[in-house]
């Protein structure tokens, strides 16, 4: 149930078009002939033919989003780069606005026992989304096999040479795309607009590539095989639980306690929600400047680890391996093949090994 809030700005969308074809049908029918003479009578059969043509009509499926398998009506949409925006996590910033719109959202320990996310955009945008905040030193990791142009609210002056270092598209500053609003507190209070961001980063000093990103996962029309999952708790800190409950539709999401709403730009919101939950177990580590402080919590996704997915109310487990930051993740099931997941919009947790994550 979508309940009204207190509206803040107005976003106007518009929606796509849809086609028909009728069936045709033709038919032609002789009459029947007959002749007389006054010696003879002569006369011919009737003869009735009906020929009866279909017009066959071959439906071609549609593209589908590289980043969640789910089909897309504007093939365009689809050959251009992915956005990638960091989103604070803090109880003030709650609700968070544009993850209903997101294609995959990325969600990433930080200090104090809190997340923050990391919301891509590719063939959707979203005309407010926020709070953004700064970046950390695992967010190339999980933006540059994508080829992503990456959004932050800045970053300590390390995690930002970092960040640029590993190849990033990094866009960086309070003037591109975003604006401060007046109903929430610094810092909390930054939201921007991904095709604001999108033009800005096809100019001048930026040119980003606006290539299309590689698919994430292997996705496939399948019925998932495993055991019953339908209440998870991700143990993300001593005093940061976060559960996820199936509806029999979608995962809905509870941080510590409290249902979590989104917020759009006319006052609307609603439950968190997601199809797929995906959790990428890795290595815990504090990372910080060479030689100085200021350490930042980090996770270590080269290499190979568990992974867990949750999908259609069950859940498989496997093993992640990737070489580089310049791939994707491989996921391989127990049995050593390919794990392939359902169509639909993915939760990914990048979640510290040394943590739990239970089901019933």
């Amino acid at each position: 149930m979508i309940r009204r809030l207190i509206p803040v700005l107005v976003l106007a969308i518009a929606a796509g078009a849809c086609s028909s074809t009728d069936e045709v049908v033709d038919t032609t029918t002789l009459a029947p002939t007959a002749t007389t003479t006054a010696a003879t009578t002569t006369t011919s059969s009737t003869s009735t033919t009906t020929t009866t043509t279909t017009t066959t009509t071959t439906t071609i499926p549609l593209p589908t989003s590289p980043l969640n398998g789910l089909p897309v009506e504007d093939a365009e949409s689809l050959d251009r780069r992915v956005i990638g925006i960091k989103i604070d996590n803090h109880p003030n910033a709650r609700p968070q606005s544009g993850l209903q719109e997101a294609d995959a959202v990325y969600e990433i320990r930080v200090e104090s026992g809190i997340t923050r996310f990391l919301a891509l955009f590719h063939h959707t945008d979203s005309g407010y989304v926020g709070p953004i905040r700064s970046g950390r030193p695992t967010d190339p990791e999980l933006v540059v096999y994508l080829g992503a142009t990456f959004m932050t609210a800045g970053a300590a002056g390390w995690v930002a040479a970092g960040i640029r270092a590993q190849g990033t598209n990094y866009l960086s500053n309070e003037t591109l795309g975003t604006r401060r609003i007046s109903a929430r507190r610094a810092p909390h209070n930054l939201y921007g607009n991904t095709v604001e961001m999108r033009e800005i980063a096809d100019a001048p000093p930026y040119r980003f590539p606006d290539d299309p990103p590689p698919t994430i996962f292997d996705f496939a029309d399948i019925e998932l095989e495993g055991e019953a999952a339908t209440d998870i708790t991700f143990d993300w800190a001593d005093r940061h639980e976060v559960r996820w409950e199936w509806d029999g539709e979608r995962y809905l999401r509870y941080d510590q306690g409290a249902a979590h709403s989104w917020l759009d730009i006319d006052g609307d919101s609603d439950h968190v929600a997601f199809d797929t939950l995906v959790v990428i177990k890795g290595r815990y580590y504090l990372a910080g400047p060479p030689g100085g402080s200021g350490v930042l919590p980090s996770i270590d996704t080269i290499g190979t680890g568990d992974v867990l997915v949750f999908s259609q109310g069950k859940v498989v487990t496997g093993t992640w391996n990737r070489g580089s930051i310049d791939v994707p993740f491989e996921l391989v099931a127990e049995d050593g093949s390919e794990l392939q997941i359902p169509p639909g919009r993915p939760w990914i947790s990048v979640f510290p090994e040394s943590r739990d994550v239970t089901w019933e």
